[in-house]
């Protein structure tokens, strides 16, 4: 009678861990695949006037920018630069609207991750891990 309960038990948890490692695979290779989308992400803005470009990556990183030969006309290097800057800005907002939209079709919402992508609180972030390491410290 125990053997049998033993087996049955034995097969449950088997169940149970495939189905737990079927659920990291499948994780992994989400994971994966946002790595690489995220690497090829790339988001362009134009001034209001179409004057500048600027592309950026996932992280914000600017990749290129771009000037039409009208903004020689203005001679204002002032603003220029603040044309420059706002175009770059925009772009990066946008970037970072992209990474958030492909990492929570990877990532639970209610994930650190998720929250630190939301607020860019590292704070907040590394609390979490604390908590989680401090329940851990604690049944041990």
């Amino acid at each position: 009678m125990s053997e049998h309960v033993d087996r049955h038990a034995n097969r449950e948890l088997r169940a149970r861990f495939d189905d737990v490692y079927g659920q990291y695979q499948q994780l992994r290779s989400g994971l994966d695949t946002l790595q690489t989308r995220l690497a090829e992400l790339r988001v362009t803005r134009r001034s209001a006037d179409g004057q500048v470009t600027a592309t950026v990556g996932a992280r914000g990183e600017v990749i290129e920018v771009e000037l039409t030969p009208a903004v020689y006309r203005e001679r204002d290097a002032g603003a220029l630069g603040r044309k420059i800057t706002e175009t770059i800005r925009t772009a990066a907002t946008a970037a970072a609207d992209a990474t958030r939209d492909l990492v929570a079709e990877a990532v639970p919402a209610n994930s650190g991750s998720m929250d630190f992508l939301r607020t860019g609180d590292y704070a907040a972030l590394l609390g979490r891990a604390d908590a989680v390491l401090g329940r851990r410290e604690g049944t041990a």
